[in-house]
């Protein structure tokens, strides 16, 4: 097969550069998300089943049937999650993107993001915060109150908050976010100031009473991270625009389920490889040891994936606080990536590296020749169901997936040579 690879992912980059991720609303998850269904859990990463399921992803489930009021307790909810009569399936695979152990079920509304380029839509749920919250394996009472908060006024609010706005465009306020020193991933303060910036005099005009509008407010304010969920459809929606373009080796996915780093690339179709999911490096919370920690969770290397993140952290030197390391070492991790990657981002630049745009567009090929893997800032999540969230800090993917990858796209598109 004759397969022109540059051309392909000249393609493939021009699709990603040409999306316009806008914010459309709110929905119910088994409304609006393809293929939804009552006995369907959508999660993070590659596809698992429950018997293989990291600490950190159990719990949400388990916090999740009992959310759906599907299991009373632990010991119910890991039963039904056991017997068959739940299906699990990736975010991935459903248009969406969900972050740490990402768990999705029918009742959680859900962000809709279109790309206005191509009409097709992304979904995320509503970030619940740091600390102990589901997405980091937590089920106790207060999580599961604060998610019936969420679904019950939260939603409602910022669903009909959102129309009286108009089209908020989500690739120029990550833009904008980049030059106010976010890098949309674990450092979201300036992207979602800006999104508070945007919906409150619309949230103030809606119907709803004055004690709802202002804990729908001060919910927002006391969480920096509540861009997050924004800014990962958002880069979905950019990189499903490179789905699937014949003869490209640009990713379009990294995502993690706590046991396995899954990775699909564009001209791959539907296709998953995958490697073992690596201990994050970083900065623990008091009282915490790297024993504690679970293997690397979540979607929200789709960021990494976009150009942001990781590969964004010369624009957010503060991060470090965060995560760990120097200035030095974020400035080097963004130059690293160049090596790696297919072209500079038009619409995401570093003002840092005089507004030179972020690295965009991993190379299959870049990555194995150079034997380079892609950098990621994350979340650490306890390995045991129902603590949540222990530190965050820096990981790289394992090099099984690239070199699996690499090889099949060999035996797809070389084999006739």
């Amino acid at each position: 097969m004759q397969i022109d690879i540059n051309e392909a992912n000249a393609r493939a980059i021009e699709a990603i550069q040409s999306a316009q991720p806008v914010l459309k609303g709110i929905g119910t998850c088994i409304d609006v998300v393809p293929g939804m269904k009552k006995n369907l859990i959508l999660h993070a990463g590659p596809p698992i089943k429950w018997e293989k399921m990291s600490g950190p992803l159990k719990g949400a489930v388990i916090g999740g049937l009992i959310y759906e009021g599907l299991a009373q307790n632990q010991q119910e909810a890991e039963k039904l999650a056991a017997s068959g009569e739940i299906e699990f399936a990736p975010w991935h695979e459903h248009d969406g993107v969900g972050p740490m152990a990402g768990v999705g079920t029918a009742s959680m509304p859900v962000w809709i993001i279109e790309n206005k380029t191509n009409g097709r839509k992304t979904f995320c749920t509503l970030n619940e915060g740091l600390g102990k919250v589901l997405r980091y394996g937590a089920f106790s009472e207060e999580v599961i109150v604060r998610l019936n908060w969420m679904e019950k006024v939260l939603g409602p609010v910022l669903k009909a908050a959102i129309p009286l706005v108009g089209e908020i465009n989500l690739k120029n306020m990550i833009s904008q976010a980049l030059q106010m020193g976010d890098e949309v991933h674990n450092r979201n303060k300036a992207a979602t100031s800006l999104l508070i910036r945007e919906l409150a005099p619309a949230v103030l005009k809606t119907d709803f009473s004055t004690e709802d509008k202002a804990k729908v407010l001060e919910f927002m304010h006391s969480n920096d991270h509540f861009f997050l969920n924004l800014s990962m459809p958002a880069c979905k929606a950019m990189l499903q625009a490179a789905e699937w373009i014949e003869g490209s080796t640009i990713l379009t996915t990294m995502a993690r389920n706590g046991t396995e780093f899954g990775i699909r690339v564009a001209g791959l179709k539907d296709r998953w490889f995958t490697g073992p999911a690596l201990i994050v490096k970083g900065l623990l919370f008091p009282g915490f040891t790297e024993d504690d920690c679970n293997p690397d969770i979540g979607d929200s290397a789709i960021t990494e994936t976009c150009g942001l993140g990781g590969f964004s952290m010369a624009a957010a030197p503060a991060i470090v606080k965060f995560v760990g390391g120097s200035v030095g070492d974020a400035m080097n991790f963004t130059r690293k990536m160049y090596e790696i990657t297919d072209a500079e981002s038009q619409a995401f630049q570093i003002p840092n590296l005089d507004f030179r745009g972020s690295p965009l567009g991993i190379n299959l090929v870049k990555v194995c020749e150079k034997n380079i893997p892609p950098q990621i800032n994350t979340g650490i999540a306890h390995k045991e169901p129902g603590i949540g969230q222990v530190g965050a800090g820096l990981v790289n993917p394992p090099m099984k997936c690239f070199e699996d990858a690499l090889e099949a796209y060999v035996e797809t598109y070389c084999k006739d040579e």
